[in-house]
């Protein structure tokens, strides 16, 4: 799980999971706060590869991003779940709506890179 508390990776992993139930509660009807095993699977698998994100804090959307970690049909599934719980999540989800869409604004990130010294 993303470890830091209150940084950027942290407000990702709890975007991508009130999406996440938001779509599944509207698309596979499951309960409040519940997932079901294939949107379960998902989250695991967003989380993991926002865990080994390259960038960390200092990274854009996913959307905006110059490496794109997920597998094809991952990422087809993300998409989906975006592009039919974005608009809900201004109403449901606020300020992290408001906190995503600005993040959307963040130059790409550069990859730090370790120096050898001679």
């Amino acid at each position: 799980m993303v470890k830091e508390k209150g940084g950027r990776m942290a407000r990702e992993a709890k975007t991508v999971t009130a999406m996440l139930h938001l779509y599944c509660e509207r698309e596979h009807h499951t309960p409040k706060g519940e997932l079901c095993p294939e949107c379960s699977a998902l989250l695991d698998y967003v989380l993991l590869r926002l865990e080994r994100c390259p960038f960390q804090e200092g990274k854009t959307t996913c959307a905006r991003c110059p490496v794109h970690c997920y597998k094809p049909d991952r990422r087809a599934q993300i998409r989906l779940v975006m592009r039919k719980t974005g608009p809900a999540m201004a109403w449901h989800h606020p300020i992290l709506s408001l906190q995503h869409w600005i993040d959307g604004f963040r130059k790409e990130p550069l990859r730090a890179v370790k120096r050898e010294e001679a």
